[in-house]
Order: structure tokens, then sequence, then C-alpha cells
């Protein structure tokens, strides 16, 4: 299908959404991104890009060579919780290197790729509802005004207020984790940087270097059911952090008596979306299948689908079967990964004989590791 001068309207600007306006707009698209934010804002902290998302981000022309801002993973430790005593190491994927992104850093490079090719960019726009007619849909903004496009994408993150257009209301589980996240300075460079999975009963901190390595990044997850609130926004106590995660030494001790601000929210489990288009509207990353954060997969399949979406445009006839096909080629992989991911919670905060029994499996499976998640890594969308 030929799509040169088909309007689009990509609702959220976040890393999918820059993402797939860039990749239907170098294809001849007209696409306006509308985003509720009143400006881009330095939002969240680190997040990791492996092979399979890096692989669209040199194909968008954001990542060619060493990419910009991002640092180079070598590898991730294991350790335990007491003393950082490394239990295993685990190189880097076959697949190719994971790369280190403040996710600021990353969405101004796609801002201002987005820029160049001509997306129209749009903050301020609350979009309230989207309407299917026959050759186009319709986008409804608070306050009352509205848009006209032939095909509207959805990625406006977890917590979509477009999904129950699709899928009517659901309510998510609560995981009865919550997750802690923070950055601090830092300034003990290493010569192959890695990141630190420190695992303790019920508990586990993950940390890894930012910006050249001025900055460590950190997420600490907590079984508890006493918080419940969802949000990236959310102020937590660093005293309270600090006290909870008390008993964690080594380096990770070091480095959470560091942190000076944090911030706090509830993980809530929300299933694949049932539906994903209805022929004009689609749904695209986390508003199709949110994903806890145990595989640093959630940015990355945001960018599978970007890349798959446009390709369907290419290879089907119309809209409607474009977005069909789309459907049909991310719907399976997307649970896979996701319940990859959720198993994963399980497997880093066992207790007692079970935890000691898994710590001597990967002491001596750690070198071999990476290969049980290579199907995901080594998952090229741009081939």
């Amino acid at each position: 299908m030929n799509i040169h001068g088909l309007r689009f309207c990509v609702i959220g600007g976040g890393i999918g959404g820059l993402a797939t306006a860039l990749a239907l707009q170098v294809r001849g698209a007209q696409v306006t991104v509308l985003e509720q934010a009143a400006e881009l804002t330095e939002v969240g902290a680190g997040l990791q890009i492996s092979a399979n998302g890096m692989t669209v981000l040199r194909a968008l022309g954001v990542a060619e060579g060493r990419p910009a801002f991002g640092q180079k993973s070598f590898g991730t430790v294991l350790c335990d919780y007491r003393k950082g005593r490394v239990i295993s190491r685990v190189p880097s994927p076959a697949a190719g290197s994971t790369y280190y992104y403040h996710r600021a850093d990353l969405l101004d490079l796609l801002h201002k790729a987005a820029l160049r090719a001509g997306v129209e960019l749009c903050p301020g726009s609350r979009v309230t509802e989207v309407r299917k007619h026959p050759g186009e849909a319709e986008i409804v903004l608070e306050g009352g005004e509205r848009l006209r496009a032939e095909c509207v994408i959805a990625a406006d993150g977890g917590r979509s207020a477009i999904r129950p257009i699709l899928n009517g209301l659901e309510t998510p589980a609560f995981t009865h984790q919550v997750a802690w996240r923070a950055t601090i300075p830092w300034n003990r460079p290493e010569h192959m940087p890695r990141a630190a999975l420190t695992m303790g009963p019920g508990r586990h901190v993950v940390t890894y270097p930012l910006r050249d390595q001025s900055q460590m990044n950190i997420v600490a997850i907590e079984e508890r059911s006493d918080w419940h609130e969802e949000g990236w926004r959310l102020e937590g106590d660093p005293v309270d952090l600090r006290a909870r995660f008390a008993d964690f030494g080594g380096e990770v001790g070091d480095i959470l008596a560091q942190v000076q601000n944090v911030n706090i929210w509830a993980l809530f489990l929300r299933p694949v979306a049932e539906k994903w288009q209805n022929g004009r509207l689609a749904l695209l990353g986390d508003a199709a299948h949110p994903t806890l954060p145990f595989m640093a997969q959630g940015a990355c399949l945001a960018l599978e689908d970007a890349w798959c979406l446009a390709r369907a445009f290419e290879a089907q006839p119309g809209v409607a079967q474009a977005l069909a096909a789309y459907e049909s080629a991310r719907k399976a992989r997307a649970r896979k990964v996701v319940a990859a991911a959720g198993s994963n919670a399980r497997n880093f905060h066992l207790r007692g004989p079970m935890r000691l029994a898994a710590q001597a499996a990967l002491m001596a499976l750690g070198p071999r590791l990476a290969q049980r998640y290579e199907w995901i890594y080594s998952y090229d969308p741009t081939a």
C-alpha cells in the first residue's frame, strides 16, 4: 500500500508513539502526534534497549554507530543481597549488546528525528474519544476540538484511556509488588560496565550506569501489600527505602545510601489486550501489552511494534488489512515476552532452601543463562 499523504494520528508522545510516527512519516505519511503533557519533560530514569530494540533505532537512523547518549553494556552480574557477593556473571546476548539510556535522552533523540522528518507534534492535546467512520477515524479532544485521520494509533501507555474503546473496562490485578526508582551521581567508571541484579528474599535491586557512567540508575522491587498507588511521579521517602533494604550490603548498599530523591509506584498486572484494532484504530506498546519490568522489554516491544506496524502498511492493500496484519504479527510474541517477565518476578524473590538451590544453579549456568532468552534478543523486526 502506498501511504504517501495518508493521514495518521498517534496518541502519545512516548518512545513507542514517536518511533511509530517517525517510521510512518519517512514512508510518506502525514503524521500528527497528540501528547497530553504540555511539554516533553524528563520523566522516568534509566531503561535498557537490547538488540531487538536497537535494530529498530538503527533502522530509524537515531542510533547509528555508537548510539548517542547510550551506555553499552558488557553483561550482567548476579549478586547475593547480604554482602553483594557475586553469584554469577551473564555475558551480553549473542544477538548483540544492550544499551542503557536515560529515558529523557532517548525521547529527545526520537523527538528531534521526528521533527526533522516532518511529524507534527501537538503537546497539551488530551484525547477523550476516538470514533470509527467508514473511511476515516474521528478524534475528539478535551475542549471539543475534532480531528480526522485515516488511521489512529493509541500509544498512550499501560493505563491507556483509548484501550477501553476496543476492550471495554478492565480491572487490573495488584501484584503485591512495589517498585522504587532513583538516579544518583556516580564517579566510579568501569572499563566494561555491567548491570547488577542483587537478589534477596522477597526483594531485588537492579543498578546500571547512565550518561557515560556519570549517573547510576536504581530500580528496587519489594513484595508488600500496603501501597496501591500507580504513577511514575509519586514521591517516596529515601529513608523508608533504605530501611526496607537495610540488609542489602556491598556496593548496592553504598548506592542506596546515596539516594536523595526517589519515586515509588505499585505494580499492577494487565493482560495483553484481546482486541488490538478495529480497522481504523490500533493499540501499540504498553497500551496493547503492558508488561512487568522483569525482562526490561517494555520499550523494546514498543519499538518492535512501531516498525512492524509501518511495515504492515507497506505489505497490505488497505488500512484495515494492515492493522489486522499488524495485530496478527505481534500478539503471540507480546504474550510470550510478557509471560517471561512475569515468571522472572518469582525467580528473583526466592526464599529459604529454594533460594540457595537457585544460587547453586546460577553459579553453574550463569555463562549460558543469556541463551535462555536469546529468542527475545535475536528477534529482528527489520529483517
